[in-house]
């Protein structure tokens, strides 16, 4: 089984909050094996307008940027991006931390930090290096949630200064990285963030979640029923939901009304896609099309879209029950590779445009 095949094991792994769970991932039977490896070659060789998952953007708690370093840069070994290098100088404000061509966008809280209900998974080529961290981490890190837990010879199970949860495995690099580009500035230790899990309540219409991404990103997507749903979101890339078996509700939102619209200030991950004028049309059609004014940048119709190269979901909805609503909100920034003149948008981390890429024009 190939570290690829080894990541979409999360569907079992983060099933659970317990122990159990994770030591699940590592007992690889014939018959997980086989579904592993069918997921893999169905999810592969299948097609998704969704080109990568760029990055997952959250809080961290207000004047713990000692806790941010410790995590992200000195402990996980995520590069600093340029673009935000100043903010770590000062000690507040932003930060953007890199691996491979996926990135953790870490605004302030206000002050609280967001907790991640669900499960981000990182590949290493080693994860003995880390081991060797954990000591002083944890010194950097006192009275913070930071707990590293090793599971087998390959894997840890980490929970971040504030309570989101990681997964961290080892993987060959030919298997993981994406060889379209990587973020800015320096090399991060970490090879790329090959899957990002969010929970789910129990009742969660799990075939209304893959139609929504089939329909609305022609998606490859694999359906286990009462369990999970794992879209492709990249050449070895996946989102996956997955039914929660703790106790407690699940959110992903955080909206307060205000003058300017419903404001979100929950997480959020971003995406790039090929065909983006049609997928904001699907979107528009679908009646889920959302502005955020938390944000600057701001699409309220496809010309705004395509001026601005984003527009933004929150709900996710059954293409076949519109009516019945939101199964649930996650907000997504949808992002397209190129501007209207054909040029590549500034912040996307391919060297060049990817030929499946359409004009926006």
């Amino acid at each position: 089984m190939n570290s690829f095949a080894l990541s979409l094991l999360l569907w079992m792994s983060v099933h659970s909050c317990s122990k159990g769970a994770f030591l699940l991932a590592s007992r690889h039977n014939v018959g997980t094996e086989l579904f592993v490896e069918a997921t893999r070659e169905k999810l592969i060789n299948g097609k998704s307008n969704i080109l990568i998952l760029d990055h997952l953007n959250i809080n961290h708690e207000k004047g713990r940027h000692d806790w941010l370093r410790a995590f992200y840069f000195d402990f996980l070994q995520c590069a600093v991006d340029p673009r935000k290098e100043e903010n770590l100088d000062a000690g507040s404000k932003t930060l953007w931390a890199n691996i491979g061509t996926n990135q953790f966008h870490l605004p302030e809280g206000k002050p609280d930090a967001q907790v991640l209900d669900g499960c981000v998974t990182l590949a290493y080529r080693d994860i003995n290096a880390l081991c060797l961290k954990i000591d002083h981490a944890k010194d950097a890190m006192k009275g913070s949630l930071f707990d590293v837990e090793k599971i087998g010879e390959h894997e840890l199970k980490v929970i971040d200064p504030w309570g989101s949860r990681f997964r961290i495995i080892e993987a060959n690099a030919d298997d993981v990285v994406d060889t379209r580009g990587r973020q800015p500035g320096d090399r991060s230790e970490g090879l790329a963030m090959t899957d990002l899990a969010i929970n789910v309540d129990k009742d969660t219409n799990l075939d209304g979640i893959a139609r929504f991404y089939s329909s609305l990103f022609d998606a490859s997507t694999v359906v286990t029923p009462g369990s999970s749903v794992v879209v492709k979101v990249g050449p070895t890339q996946t989102l996956t939901f997955l039914v929660k078996d703790c106790e407690g509700k699940v959110s992903h939102a955080d909206l307060v009304e205000s003058e300017e619209g419903i404001i979100n200030y929950g997480a959020h991950i971003s995406m790039y896609i090929a065909d983006f004028p049609k997928t904001y049309d699907k979107a528009e059609s679908l009646g889920v099309t959302y502005v955020n004014p938390r944000f600057k940048r701001q699409a309220y119709n496809k010309d705004e879209a395509i001026d601005q190269c984003m527009f933004r979901i929150i709900d996710i909805v059954d293409p076949e029950n519109v009516e019945k609503g939101s199964i649930l909100k996650i907000e997504h920034e949808v992002r397209s590779v190129i501007k209207k003149d054909g040029s590549k948008y500034k912040s996307c981390p391919f060297d060049k445009v990817p030929d499946q890429c359409l004009t926006t024009s």
